[in-house]
């Protein structure tokens, strides 16, 4: 495993960008942690949110994973004339609150990741919870029209206020683009992205803030994984092994980056005939008991194949109702969590 002193000597030739003098010489390293391949630090720089920070951060990412680190987790502060640092993109809003951060993570795409995401917001938020959801997933982002949302965010003065629906305050890239256009941006325009969505709207108060994260372990999950190191994460699969092998990366990056492995759901665990109520497991069957296993973390849900019934006065394709057989499921994960959280 790689030392602090061996990372002191790979970041040496970098310079601040501004002070024109190694990051090392300038003091401007003010925090290493070192965990087997991963390698997280705070960095005090002249002027935060600049474009000089976003070079120095590709540069100092750039070098250590040169030198053979798998992940860097990167945090910015100001540098002040007195010495003293301010926080600049690592904190959100609602951190100094009793805000509890969720990340729902999986290892690949169509696994029912977002689907999971928006029915324990709402969950959450019939337990009388204060919740908050965060359509992290900018390049696949799908929770509005999952949830039925129509409008836009408010702004007011430079004020942005999430839209709200069933109790649940949302903000999404989707609501930032016109006609469902792609998303082409390269991984720092992504991280400011998700800093705004972080710092620049009007959260309130807020219990817990759930974070709809792409899939893998690419530059967005990262990017969270350094902004909230505190958070706990969900990790959803389905039965089928490949799938729970791949979400198993999803689950390791957590627990390298000191993230709290809240436990696995299990979404499309089978299906269940209406008619003889018969289950099928369509997908095989032991996936998430074998993941749980290599995370040493349990299962807190086990969700069959089904689809919402469609309102036309509540048009929301994507929620389950509190009364219907899945969506009692989805109140029994979300009961489990506020316990695990809550204890």
């Amino acid at each position: 495993m790689m030392t602090e002193e061996q990372v002191i000597d790979i970041l040496k030739p970098i310079q601040e960008p501004f002070l024109h003098k190694s990051i090392v010489e300038a003091n401007s390293v003010k925090e290493i942690r070192v965990k087997e391949n991963y390698v997280s630090l705070k960095i005090a720089i002249t002027q935060a949110n600049s474009p000089e920070q976003m070079q120095l951060q590709q540069e100092i990412v750039n070098t250590l994973k040169g030198a053979g680190v798998e992940s860097v987790g990167l945090r910015f502060e100001q540098r002040q004339e007195e010495g003293q640092t301010q926080s600049t993109s690592d904190e959100t809003k609602s951190s100094d609150k009793k805000t509890t951060f969720i990340a729902v993570a999986s290892g690949k795409g169509g696994v029912g990741k977002s689907t999971v995401s928006v029915n324990l917001a709402t969950s959450l938020a019939r337990e009388g919870k204060k919740v908050g959801l965060i359509d992290a997933d900018i390049y696949g982002f799908s929770v509005p029209d999952m949830m039925g949302i129509a409008e836009r965010p408010k702004v007011a003065g430079e004020q942005i206020f999430p839209v709200e629906r069933f109790g649940v305050k949302v903000i999404s890239m989707a609501f930032f683009v016109e006609d469902n256009a792609p998303v082409i941006w390269r991984g720092p325009m992504l991280g400011k992205m998700l800093n705004n969505f972080f710092n620049d709207i009007e959260w309130g108060d807020i219990d817990y803030m759930i974070l709809d994260l792409p899939p893998g372990t690419g530059d967005v999950a990262l990017d969270v994984h350094k902004m909230l190191p505190q958070s706990k994460e969900l990790i959803v699969t389905t039965p089928h092994p490949t799938a729970a092998f791949v979400a198993a990366r999803a689950g390791a990056m957590a627990l390298k980056t000191d993230h709290d492995v809240l436990g696995v759901i299990e979404n499309m665990a089978y299906f269940e005939s209406k008619k003889t109520g018969e289950k099928e497991y369509v997908f095989g069957q032991g996936g998430a008991d074998k993941l749980t296993e290599e995370l040493q973390t349990e299962v807190i849900g086990r969700i069959p194949l089904g689809q919402p019934e469609m309102r036309d006065d509540d048009f929301a394709p994507s929620v389950y109702t509190a009364d219907s057989k899945i969506g009692k499921i989805y109140q029994d994960i979300a009961k489990k969590v506020i316990e695990k959280v809550e204890k």
